[in-house]
């Protein structure tokens, strides 16, 4: 049984077609209201002041920033203050040995994670459930519990105040292992992997040919969020290395301002110093990053 529409259907279905906003149409773009500018807006600003009022802080001195209300803009003595953190706390030395600390273990973690990661989601092995497991209870352990015995067996290598002190521990990491291991589940068909098999592919040519290409969004991420992570880390360099020896970027920093009354202007300067590389690499390399999570995501 075949309908027709009358002409005045037809206007009436075109008429409320017109109507109905864009955002609801097949294909349309969703806009934002005026509240969800005003909330991005809040939440911009709160993230930001930090780093801004690390920047005011640095430009003034110890006795305006006692005073109350305290400052909230720039003073005169901000790149006075960062010569000064820069020659104080030698922190060309300290960003060079930042540097290289943080990217041998970035490297390090995302190849060792991505290969871990392929065999838990897709290689079938007796234990290996039970190995996942052992491996996501690790990272319940507080990191403060491994100090003395890592101390330890730093000592007696005898590699206290050396780099190499800090980069062996940050190897591996267990979270890496599992972030990698989440994503290859669902970026990774089966059907893929076998085949490569069927073409007589090995399985480490599997993994540099299927896994690495398939993993490489994820591979990025993992990459910065453990370059940020040692770059940031304070503690352990902090009781394997010294200020005057081979200090990393905290290290230095935290021998700044040292006195019967800290420089409080002086210790913003150099913190200030330490995060504007991060922001460097996260200003260039942002955009690629994120692309690849939502690249990713669609593949997945």
């Amino acid at each position: 049984m075949t309908t027709t529409l009358s002409p005045e259907d037809t206007k009436r279905g075109e008429h409320r077609r017109a109507r109905r906003p864009k955002s609801a149409r097949a294909g349309g773009t969703m806009h934002a209201g005026p509240l969800a500018y005003v909330i991005l807006a809040l939440f911009t600003i709160g993230s930001l002041f930090p780093l801004v009022w690390t920047a005011i802080a640095a430009s003034r001195d110890n006795q305006r920033l006692a005073e109350n209300p305290p400052p909230l803009w720039f003073g005169g003595n901000l790149f006075d203050k960062l010569e000064v953190a820069w020659t104080d706390a030698n922190l060309g030395e300290a960003f060079l040995n930042t540097t290289i600390v943080a990217g041998i273990s970035a490297v390090t973690i995302v190849v060792l994670s991505t290969i871990a990661g392929f065999a838990f989601a897709k290689l079938r092995f007796k234990g290996r459930n039970a190995m996942m497991l052992i491996v996501i209870g690790t990272m319940m352990v507080p990191p403060q519990l491994s100090v003395i015995p890592l101390y330890m067996m730093v000592a007696k290598l005898d590699w206290t105040d050396q780099l190499q002190a800090v980069i062996f521990p940050s190897l591996v990491s267990a979270f890496g292992v599992f972030f990698m291991r989440q994503y290859l589940i669902q970026a990774l068909p089966d059907e893929i992997i076998e085949a490569a098999r069927v073409d007589g592919a090995s399985s480490w040519r599997v993994v540099w040919h299927v896994v690495f290409p398939a993993a490489r969004p994820a591979m990025a991420v993992l990459g910065m969020l453990m370059f940020v992570q040692t770059w940031n880390d304070f503690l352990w360099p902090f009781l394997v290395l010294t200020q005057t020896g081979n200090p990393t970027v905290q290290v230095a920093v935290a021998g700044l301002g040292r006195g019967y009354t800290p420089d409080q202007s002086l210790i913003m300067a150099g913190a200030l110093l330490g995060t504007l590389p991060l922001l460097l690499v996260f200003a260039i390399f942002g955009k690629q990053i994120v692309g690849g999570i939502m690249q990713g995501a669609v593949k997945g």
